[in-house]
């Protein structure tokens, strides 16, 4: 052990001393380690000593050469501090490529900022972080800084890999920690990383990583932290924002935040309560009592952001919430669950990650995680989740943003881990018909109803709030394949009982047919043609995700020109396989008419890095086939 922290310490003083000295030459940096990079992280150590419940210092010491103006982002020159959190000390210098020193930047150097920017925002959080134009490329910067918090409920992760196109030459983490804190970590994803772990006990932790290759992000990967080296951390006995706490497993710490966290939050008064008995007057039925008070929470209440001391994790006051007409997901959140409540309806706050890409609270790790706060509704076996911070979304909806993923409920008597709604593939509906018609110039003119379902609501449901110009833009974008488009009428039905959305559209567009001596020549799918190219792979590392699969059905009746008849007519296409189905057929109507029909179902999954090329040729042949194309001869 000793001569591993002999070794660590002569790293960095050897380091230091060159800092000293001017010398970091890009010259030195392996060639390896240049492939790919916008930046190379020349040496990094992050050294976190715990010395009680209630005090964390973090030490940082990281150097970086910049090789292009998109290194800049790995620099990370930047820290938080709060009302129990306070940055001692926080520094840089600039070198050139020759090591020369360019600038030294102080402390009343660095700017410092709100911790949220933009919006409607009540916070007393904020951080510093350095904002450095450079005169050249490329060029080093040595960054040391020093935190102390009495939060100990978040440790930092340790990423030895921080982002796609950056290496690594060193990285280093020493944790030191009191043993009757009952520190612990987790370790993700090192496989195929130079990783080292040094001492491994209960009050020390140390890891070397060096060499660690630029990576390039591949398309349809998995999201970066499901990839590369993660060390996760975290106390048994623990503190956060002044209130100590206690937890070895998901029970015990819900139980905890229940009852030191929410306790007394959601309070509200008797005027209130007799408000939300007379909403719902008779009715017996649980869920039915729920919609009439999410209906009431959606006209009432908006969302604001809210990070002041304790209120970055305790809601707000129901009673404040219900005074002012505004909170945050926290709020809002405990809010519904206060007036659920006062009509004898039970429901619980629940912690995860929001947003697009799915993120699993980890259940083989107890410790302070997530992001957002939703509402859950016991019936039965199951659960309905409320956004409470959405005044549009249908009661019970998901969408993309909290769907799919295992949360945690803080239930009274515990933590209770459990799966978000799962929208299956058949359920994420597209299914458009419509008709279009071309002149014997080739211009069309068509009209389409498109009605969405599933988690293709949540990308649809936005569209009728749009200003004009954003809508239109949208339909242009959408139909991409339609030159000359114009939109000439839209129609909106927003069904949230049966969470359906409705767009009726009404189109033209010139030259849609090419005229070419006697021939005209379209392409049939002029409505939902699969236009995106999927890229070519060599030697692909990463795995294939389809987060979310798909159906989509299309039947389209298409009216010739009366001067024309069908010269060739693509042939009935099928395709079947681990990713999905795809069908396609025309069908030869009366009065120079014919019916397109098309199904495409794309099936989520993780797959192989080798599976990729399947996939990509899989697309491929929807792509080729959708753009098929009818060719017409003038009488």
């Amino acid at each position: 052990m000793k001569s591993i922290f002999c070794s660590l310490f002569f790293i960095l003083f050897t380091f230091s001393s060159t800092a000293q000295k001017g010398e970091y030459l890009v010259s030195t940096i392996a060639d390896s380690l240049k492939e790919n990079a916008n930046a190379v992280v020349r040496f990094d150590q992050t050294d976190i000593t715990i010395t009680s419940q209630r005090s964390m210092n973090i030490k940082t010491q990281r150097v970086v050469t910049i090789l292009n103006e998109k290194g800049s982002n790995a620099i990370n020159a930047v820290e938080g501090y709060s009302k129990n959190s306070s940055v001692k000390s926080i520094e840089a210098i600039v070198y050139d490529a020759f090591g020369k020193e360019i600038k030294k930047i102080k402390r009343k150097d660095f700017k410092d900022q709100s911790a949220v920017d933009g919006g409607i925002l009540i916070s007393d959080n904020r951080y510093l972080y350095l904002e450095y134009t450079p005169i050249s490329y490329p060029y080093t910067i040595i960054y040391n800084s020093e935190i102390e918090t009495s939060t100990t409920a978040f440790i930092p992760s340790w990423m030895p890999l921080s982002g796609y196109h950056t290496s690594v030459e060193k990285i280093i983490l020493n944790v030191k920690c009191p043993a009757n804190l009952g520190f612990r970590k987790k370790e993700l994803q090192f496989s195929n990383f130079n990783i080292k772990k040094g001492i491994d006990s209960d009050t020390e932790l140390t890891y070397v990583a060096s060499n660690i290759l630029a990576q390039k992000r591949e398309d349809y990967s998995p999201p970066f932290n499901d990839l590369y080296p993660k060390v996760m951390m975290g106390l048994e006995f623990f503190n956060l924002e002044g209130i100590d706490g206690n937890a070895k497993t998901w029970k015990e710490f819900g139980k905890w935040w229940d009852d030191k966290i929410l306790v007394g939050t959601d309070e509200i008064t008797d005027e209130t309560k007799v408000k939300m008995r007379t909403l719902v007057g008779n009715e017996q039925d649980p869920i039915k009592k729920a919609k009439l008070i999410y209906k009431f929470l959606q006209q009432k209440a908006r969302y604001v952001a809210i990070a002041e001391g304790i209120g970055g994790w305790k809601p707000m006051l129901a009673s404040d919430v219900d005074r002012v007409g505004y909170g945050d997901c926290k709020a809002l959140t405990n809010y519904t669950k206060a007036l659920l409540k006062s009509v004898g309806v039970e429901s619980y706050y629940t912690k995860l990650y929001g947003g697009s890409n799915k993120k699993d609270i980890r259940s083989d790790f107890v410790s302070q995680q997530g992001n957002h706060i939703i509402l859950a509704i016991p019936t039965g076996d199951k659960y309905i989740w409320l956004e409470c911070t959405s005044q549009d979304d249908p009661f019970g909806y998901q969408g993309t943003f909290t769907d799919d993923r295992d949360v945690l409920i803080i239930k009274p008597e515990g933590g209770v881990i459990a799966r978000t709604t799962i929208y299956d593939d058949k359920n994420n509906t597209q299914i458009s018909k419509g008709n279009y018609a071309l002149s014997d110039e080739g211009n069309l003119s068509g009209a389409i109803a498109i009605v969405s379902g599933g988690s293709q609501y949540s990308k649809k449901m936005g569209v009728e709030k749009m200003p004009p110009t954003d809508k239109e833009a949208h339909y242009k974008n959408y139909w991409d394949n339609i030159n000359n488009l114009k939109i000439n009428k839209t129609v909106f039905l927003n069904d949230k009982e049966n969470v359906k959305f409705t767009e009726e559209v009404q189109i033209n567009a010139s030259n849609y047919g090419v005229i070419s001596g006697s021939k005209m020549m379209f392409v049939v799918d002029a409505f939902n043609q699969y236009t995106e190219s999927i890229k070519r792979i060599r030697n692909r590392k990463s795995p294939l995700e389809i987060q979310r699969g798909y159906f989509d059905t299309d039947e389209i009746e298409i009216n010739l020109p009366a001067s024309f008849t069908i010269e060739f007519l693509p042939a009935s296409f099928e395709l079947k396989g681990k990713f999905g189905e795809y069908k396609t057929e025309i069908i030869k109507k009366e009065n120079n008419k014919l019916l397109y029909k098309r199904s495409m179902l794309l099936n989520k999954g993780k797959y192989s890095s080798k599976e990729y090329d399947e996939y990509r040729l899989f697309m491929e042949q929807i792509n080729k086939n959708d753009n098929a194309k009818i060719i017409l001869t003038k009488n």
